[in-house]
């Protein structure tokens, strides 16, 4: 099973952006726990974060029978985007929304998810674990 993994905006900033919401791990140290737990659950990651819409949309598109699934955390443009969520139906993949903070716990603006549209699931407010969360939604979708 392969399964891509996309991060938005900013996700790259963690660990020096607002580090009481976001804590103190770094980008790279996301990186790292999301290989661990795909290791463990034996199934193949990539990951990709870019902080430019047109990019995540290309990514998406290039997910198109090579993929089983994607994860995704638009970060930003969670609230803002049709055109990744066009992407994500384009390619009819299942698809799992990941936010490292509760968006239903923060600013009004926060709580509208145009992915969670298309999304099977949302894992938001459980940190990395929810990566990790949505990784082992996926296989169990696939072998379950």
């Amino acid at each position: 099973m392969q399964i891509l993994i996309i991060n938005g905006p900013n996700l790259n900033m963690l660990g020096i952006r607002e580090p009481e919401i976001y804590g103190r791990n770094t980008y790279d140290d996301l990186c790292n726990f999301i290989s661990q737990s795909a290791a463990e659950l034996e199934v193949k990651a990539s990951i990709f974060q870019s902080n430019h819409e047109g990019a995540i949309v290309d990514c998406i598109q290039s997910a198109f029978s090579v993929y089983d699934g994607i994860i995704i955390n638009p970060a930003a443009f969670t609230h803002t985007s049709v055109a990744i969520l066009d992407a994500l139906k384009a390619v009819g993949l299942p698809t799992v929304e990941v936010h490292l903070s509760d968006i239903n716990m923060r600013e009004d603006f926060r709580k509208t998810s145009f992915v969670s549209l298309y999304c099977e699931k949302c894992f938001s407010g459980f940190g990395f674990d929810g990566y990790k969360m949505a990784l082992t939604y996926l296989k169990n979708r696939k072998t379950g």
